[in-house]
């Protein structure tokens, strides 16, 4: 397939920024990283920018500052402590977490710093209750090789994870504390990656050292992926929150796509001899215009005492309905900037639309006195709130003029992005004076390098070449962490084949019936025991499986005798066996072996699950020899 952009002429450059959480106890308290529904308690906090030493504010924080929000924190006294309350300082950093982190520093070929020091960094969304987020470099100057070349990874990280959203509203933020605290790994790497496939590749080769160590958290939520995108001409971009590997490609492409289109826009408004300083702030008061009006949001407004307040774009007409994105245009970014005060706004490209009548709109341009090419976007709001949000527009249309702003976007689930806020200044690191630096000794480097796990694929070749089993069967295994639970069960002496057959394909095939992430390895161990003691066929594992997926507090040993799984002897099985048989007689009689599929199916009706199939399969063929002579 042809790909939709030549990416090299482009100049396409992408760094990933990938966090992960670990399975340990909280980075600097003796807490359990779990997470719980129970409140206890809860408090408030306001956040506020304040100067850095070199006397400047960071703008991000600034932004977020304007928007006046209040942050109600709720906490469990089970998973909360006064450190994370910010009201006693730190301890540690947790043990076990730091080796892991300095595993994966070995895994992704980098080098381990010689001391660990711990820094301050400015969080500006009230996601952590002190205001900033600790965290520090422990490995340094890693790489990934890839079909593309070779990509950098110049820094691993220890960090602490941010408070969990609970409910966001327009003026008040909800977060629970139990996720404040729990360690993070921040992996960054050098902008080398230059095709959407690249990235792909890199973040797999990440994520696989990360799963190696078994220390590292699973499930939705449990690993985060950002991407640094740019263009020739366009603009550093970050964009956060993509949860899929599989889309990484798509979001990438679609950036591209986005600073491709941006960048027509901004030729096409410098042909028209648009010029920033030809935007100013002056917004009129159309209301008048929209006294009878059929759009609903400008009614409601009105009678709710708002006004409808119009600014004049010049030269941006045909230009703010532009597709950039696909279902996304220049006009949507505009409502997402002016989102913080208003819900949506409307633009003359969209117009007549909405309830808004094709009379108003040539109402609304001739008091504008817009010309051909000039543009008009309303807002509807109480007055000041409208004026706010059309600065938010021209702004950003002013930015359209220079081409591809710099921010922070946010993933959507269709591979499309959309604003969040400006790209956070560089003013945002301090010393953490309250956790002494940590030695990284000799002896701690030898012992992490003696006991290095193994990366996904090494394992995966070794269960093909050691236990010769399916590379499919291999894979899944590995994927599913299922790998450590499948050698235990072999090395109790059962076959590799059966039992990763059991773990792969019978599992698998129960996804759509039962909801296995309620299967625990304990569950699945104390079904191989009973088939070890010869309790049950391997056929009962399938539906012991799914009774205890729907019901895990029972136990399979419960559940064998509950269904009647549990192996019945030789003698019982021949009884049925010759129950089935004397039922088809004639058809015995006058068929011989011919009957055997159909008679070995009506027996394995009966005893599936409670007798081994090979068993039943002799004893059939015993039965049907003897009567066909």
């Amino acid at each position: 397939m042809a790909e939709k952009f030549n990416y090299e002429e482009l100049g396409l450059k992408v760094g990933l920024e990938i966090h992960r959480q670990l399975d340990t106890k909280k980075l600097f308290s003796p807490v359990p990283s779990e997470f719980s529904e129970d409140v206890d308690f809860t408090f408030e906090r306001r956040l506020r920018p304040t100067m850095s030493e070199l006397g400047e504010i960071d703008p991000a924080a600034l932004e977020e500052f304007k928007k006046g929000k209040v942050y109600v924190y709720e906490g469990n006294y089970e998973l909360t402590d006064l450190v994370y309350m910010d009201e006693e300082p730190p301890r540690g950093p947790d043990e076990e977490a730091l080796k892991t982190a300095l595993q994966i520093v070995y895994l992704l070929n980098a080098v381990p710093v010689d001391e660990v020091h711990f820094m301050r960094k400015i969080v500006i969304d009230g996601s952590n209750v002190s205001g900033f987020q600790r965290t520090a470099i422990v490995g340094m100057e890693g790489k990934v090789d890839t079909p593309w070349g070779s990509v950098g990874i110049p820094t691993v990280c220890l960090e602490e994870d941010a408070c969990r959203i609970v409910e966001r509203g327009e003026k008040k933020v909800i977060y629970r504390l139990d996720r404040l605290g729990v360690p993070l790994v921040e992996i960054a790497t050098t902008p080398d990656i230059h095709h959407p496939e690249q990235a792909k590749v890199v973040a797999k080769f990440i994520g696989d050292a990360l799963r190696a160590t078994r220390k590292v958290k699973r499930g939705l939520g449990t690993i985060r992926q950002d991407l640094n995108v740019s263009i020739r001409d366009g603009a550093r971009v970050e964009i956060k929150g993509v949860q899929e590997l599989d889309m990484i490609p798509l979001i990438i492409e679609r950036e591209v796509e986005r600073q491709v289109n941006l960048l027509k826009i901004r030729d096409e408004l410098r042909e028209r001899g648009v010029k920033p300083e030809d935007l100013n702030e002056e917004f009129h008061d159309v209301t008048d215009v929209f006294q009878n009006t059929g759009s609903k949001i400008i009614a409601r407004a009105i009678k709710n005492g708002g006004k409808v307040l119009a600014v004049k774009l010049p030269g941006f007409r045909g230009l703010i309905g532009r597709e950039i994105q696909p279902g996304r245009r220049l006009g949507t970014e505009m409502a997402n900037r002016a989102r913080k005060y208003v819900r949506g706004i409307f633009h003359i490209d969209e117009l007549p639309n909405y309830g808004i009548t094709e009379l108003e709109v040539n109402a609304v341009i001739e008091k504008l006195n817009l010309g051909e090419n000039d543009a008009f976007v309303l807002v509807a709001a109480e007055e000041e709130t409208a004026r706010k949000a059309l600065r938010e527009v021209v702004k950003r249309a002013k930015e359209a003029i220079e081409g591809v702003p710099e921010e922070t976007r946010r993933a959507l689930p269709d591979g499309n992005t959309e604003y969040m806020r400006p790209l956070p200044g560089k003013a945002r690191m301090y010393p953490e004076t309250d956790v002494p630096p940590i030695e990284i000794t000799e002896e701690l480097k030898r012992s992490i390098i003696e006991n290095l796990p193994e990366l996904p694929q090494e394992r995966v070749e070794r269960f093909v070449r050691e236990y010769r089993i399916d590379k499919s069967l291999a894979e899944t295994l590995v994927n599913d962490e299922r790998d450590e639970l499948f050698e235990e069960l072999v090395k109790k002496g059962l076959k590799p084949s059966l039992v990763a057959s059991i773990l792969v394909v019978v599992l698998k095939g129960l996804k759509k019936e039962a909801p296995i992430e309620n299967l625990t390895e304990e569950h699945i161990r104390e079904a191989f025991e009973l088939y070890i003691e010869g309790k049950i066929a391997k056929e009962a594992f399938e539906e012991i499986f799914k009774e205890l997926a729907k019901n895990p507090t029972k136990t399979a040993r419960q559940v064998a005798e509950e269904k009647g799984l549990t192996l019945l002897s030789e003698e019982e099985v021949e009884r049925i066996i010759d129950e089935v048989v004397q039922q088809n007689i004639d058809v015995i009689k006058a068929k011989g072996m011919g009957a055997m599929g159909m008679i070995m199916g009506r027996a394995m009706a009966k005893l599936r699950g409670r007798a081994d199939g090979k068993l039943v399969n002799q004893l059939v063929r015993k039965k049907i020899q003897e009567i066909a002579g």
